[in-house]
Parts: structure tokens; C-alpha cells; sequence
């Protein structure tokens, strides 16, 4: 059994941010409401997803120049029949990944790390550290062994899920394992490479990942519903989360678990309003300055031959939407931006079981067939 930040991959990666620009701030945006044909089809394939495949409940935001629809459904707690709302916290997984690399990316604009300065410059004791820079890190090709996939690290966390994890510890699962491809040669989704990049943040600033993603990126934009947590601890409200990743495969609530095993790659909380700052600030480059941009944005394809998908700096662009999906116990996510329509489109589910709940499948692919027919995420 394997423990996963991220849903399977299904895109890539792309974008940028700087601090030189003046972003809008999305919610200043025109509220104008989505026609209600679109709204109306919308509502049944999201309530079809809930109805049918198994997943407790849905929040689903999309923000454009077509309009605005929010929209929840489903159970936030399945024993109490709560209901899912619209300004719930929600652990979005890997989606911290963005957060993690666009501070990197930061601190290369201000002159304090190279891309193209090996890991060993920062971390020692990383496998062939000297041959592995930042950017094969943000760009999930260096060839690391992702820490997930240790029995040892699988059995010690689902045997005590609540306990706190370290950086060093996490990396310690797997530093002594030889690389799986050369540094620089495909894309290897790998958690190790963002854990490292948040051990190189924190010894370069000589702050907390947390304190850095709070001052420099959520702060700035305006991002109050948004924490790096260094415990279990989650906000009210939210819903109950739901998982099968357990000893026995049983279904049980994860809502409580503390989420520093994903660490730098995938410990983060935020909201629906939160995500549709982010996602268009991310994509359009708010934080960064254009040259950093215009390298975070070069991706590398998924698999031969096909550029419908690809994985930047921290970022993947699938069928034309920019961001990241992310899946931790209990909680799925997909937070995407469309360029070509100005269009934010973010995801929430409160289960991470495989198989029928699938967000891609159920939700993601039907959503960007009917409002974006050109551009079909997945």
C-alpha cells in the first residue's frame, strides 16, 4: 500500500509569480453569475459524481469571464449528514507544492540560491547530491526515491498517523537508495525533491517553510484562510475526511492526522476563496519576476510524444490548465487556471479512496468538457 500526496499524475507543469507586479486580486472581480443552462449542467454532474461514485462530498469553484459558479454537495460528515459548505478549510496535498517552489523561486529573484546550484550545496547526505541541482528538485527529475514508497515509511505513519514528522527524518527513508533515472532526464514525481527544497528555504532564510509561505505569498495576496501547519491541528469548519489507507484497508475518518508527513510537499490548508486567489496569481506570474517565470514555465513532457501534458518548476499544465492536483488521506484537490479563458476552476473532495471516487474521472474531465471543450483536463 502506498501512501500518496498527489493523485496519479495526470498533467504537468507551468507558471510563474513576482513581487515587481500588482496582481488584481480576484475577488474584486465582476460577480457575474454563470448563464444557467452551463449552471444547470454543471449542478448534475456534480451531483451525479456524488450520487454515483461513492464520494461523500464536493465543493466546486470556477471563476471567469463567463461567469461565477459555486457549488457544493454531498456529506461533510458521513455519520451526521452535515453538509458540505462553501467556506470550509480543506488540506490540499500536494497542491503545497506550488506554495513550497514559488518560495524557491523567490529567493532566486533575490540573488540567494542558484537554480543550477547542486543540493549538495545546501543538504548534505543526499544520493549523488553533487550531480542533482534545485532545478532537477522543482522540476521532479532528479531521480530520488520518492519516501512514500518506503515499506518502512508506509507502515510507521499508518501505524501511528498522528505522529510529527521532520524533514530530515522523511529524507532519511530513502537517502541511501541509489538514484531510479540520471538527474535531468525525465520527469519522476518524486515528494523527496520538494521535502529537500523546504530544508534549502529554510537554511537560506533562516525562517520556518511556514513563517515564509505566510510573509511572502499568502500575506501579500491577500490569502487569510490559507496555513503551513506544524501539527494535526485543522481549523473549523470542515468536513470529515475519509480513507482506506490503513493497516487493513478499512474505511475510516483521517480528518485528524497530522499532515508533516507530506511536509514541504503536501502539508498545506486553504479554502475554495483562498485557492481562487492563488491559482491565477501562481499562473499568471504575481510573485515572481518574468525571467524566473519564463523558466518555471518550460515544461518537460509526461511521456513521449505527447505535449497535451507537462511538469515545469512546481507546476504541471494538463490540456492547457496550469496548477497542481494533490491527494492526502481523506482530502483530494484540483486547482487549475485556464490562460486562454481567464478561467479558475478548483476542486475539493473529503475522500482520497481510489477507484470510484476518482476526481479526475468524475468531476475534472466532465466539468472542462462542458466549459472548456478545447481544453479537457486529464
Amino acid at each position: 500500500m502506498l501512501v500518496g500526496l498527489c493523485s496519479a499524475m495526470v498533467a504537468g507543469a507551468v507558471i510563474s509569480c513576482s513581487t515587481e507586479k500588482s496582481a488584481d486580486n480576484p475577488t474584486s472581480t465582476s460577480d457575474k453569475v454563470m448563464d444557467s443552462a452551463i449552471t444547470g449542467q454543471l449542478d448534475s454532474i456534480i451531483d451525479a459524481a456524488v450520487n454515483s461514485t461513492g464520494i461523500p462530498g464536493a465543493m466546486v469553484g470556477i471563476w471567469g469571464p463567463d461567469g461565477n459558479y459555486v457549488k457544493v454537495a454531498g456529506v461533510a460528515d458521513t455519520a451526521t449528514k452535515a453538509p458540505m459548505e462553501t467556506d470550509f478549510y480543506h488540506r490540499i496535498g500536494s497542491v503545497t507544492k506550488t506554495f513550497t517552489v514559488t518560495a524557491l523561486l523567490q529567493l532566486v529573484d533575490e540573488g540567494k540560491i542558484g537554480l543550477d546550484d547542486p543540493i549538495s550545496h545546501y543538504v548534505d547526505g543526499v544520493m549523488e547530491g553533487d550531480a542533482i541541482s534545485l532545478r532537477h528538485l522543482a522540476g521532479m527529475r532528479s531521480g530520488l526515491v520518492d519516501y512514500t514508497t518506503s515499506e518502512q515509511f508506509v507502515m510507521e505513519y499508518l501505524s501511528d498517523p498522528r505522529r510529527a514528522y521532520t524533514p530530515e527524518e522523511l529524507v532519511g527513508y530513502v537517502k541511501d537508495l541509489p538514484l531510479q533515472l540520471r538527474p535531468g532526464t525525465t520527469v519522476d514525481y518524486s515528494n523527496t525533491n520538494t521535502v529537500l527544497l523546504g530544508m534549502v528555504i529554510e537554511k537560506v532564510s533562516g525562517s520556518r517553510l511556514s513563517d515564509v509561505i505566510d510573509t511572502k505569498i499568502a500575506t501579500p495576496l491577500g490569502m487569510e484562510h490559507t496555513s503551513f501547519p506544524m501539527t494535526n491541528a485543522f481549523p473549523t469548519p470542515h468536513a470529515q475526511g475519509y480513507t482506506n489507507q490503513t493497516l487493513d484497508e478499512s474505511v475510516t475518518a483521517a480528518t485528524d492526522w497530522n499532515p508533516s508527513w507530506g511536509g514541504a510537499a503536501g502539508a498545506m490548508i486553504s479554502s475554495l476563496d483562498d485557492m481562487r486567489i492563488w491559482v491565477p496569481a501562481l499562473a499568471k506570474g504575481d510573485l515572481l519576476t518574468d525571467d524566473t517565470q519564463k523558466q518555471r514555465l518550460q515544461t518537460v513532457n509526461l511521456s513521449e510524444g505527447d505535449d497535451s501534458s507537462g511538469y515545469g518548476l512546481g507546476l504541471f499544465n494538463s490540456g492547457g490548465w496550469i496548477g497542481h492536483n494533490g491527494s492526502l488521506p481523506g482530502y483530494k484537490t484540483v486547482s487549475v487556471y485556464l490562460p486562454e479563458k481567464d478561467t479558475t476552476l478548483v476542486v475539493f473532495i473529503n475522500t482520497d479512496i481510489d477507484g470510484e471516487t476518482d476526481l479526475t474521472s468524475a468531476l475534472m474531465v466532465p466539468i472542462t468538457k462542458l466549459i472548456s471543450p478545447d481544453n479537457v483536463y486529464g
